[in-house]
């Protein structure tokens, strides 16, 4: 029922910037955090950033503070990370998470991740 669908990924050089999207479809994420996780070959999956959809309050790791902006437009359903000032170890496959804090606490979704080159 639930899908995320990230988007935006690609490749970009060292400095730069980039924003991804995630379309969340299938029910109403009122009750929901919003999220982005990224993991790179090899390596395990990583927490990025999260914000509630209802208030508003933002989380992130301290790898990309000053750096990575999370938003959502509740009209569209759609969560957002700008990442500016991009740095080679940025380089990942980036996933949109959802996370019930509600009916159904924990119960979590995930998209299938758009790929982020930063290139040096």
């Amino acid at each position: 029922q639930v899908q995320l669908v990230e988007s935006g990924g690609g490749l970009v050089q060292a400095g730069g910037s980039l924003r991804l999207s995630c379309a969340a479809s299938g029910r109403t994420f009122s009750s929901y955090s919003m999220g982005w996780f990224r993991q790179a070959p090899g390596k395990e999956r990583e927490f990025v950033a999260a914000i509630r959809w209802s208030g508003g309050s933002t989380y992130y790791t301290d790898s990309v503070k000053g750096r990575f902006t999370i938003s959502r437009a509740d009209a569209k359903n759609m969560v957002y990370l700008q990442m500016n000032s991009l740095k080679p170890e940025d380089t990942a496959v980036y996933y949109c998470n959802a996370v019930s804090t509600g009916d159904h606490y924990g119960m979590e979704y995930w998209g299938n991740g758009t790929l982020v080159t930063v290139s040096s």
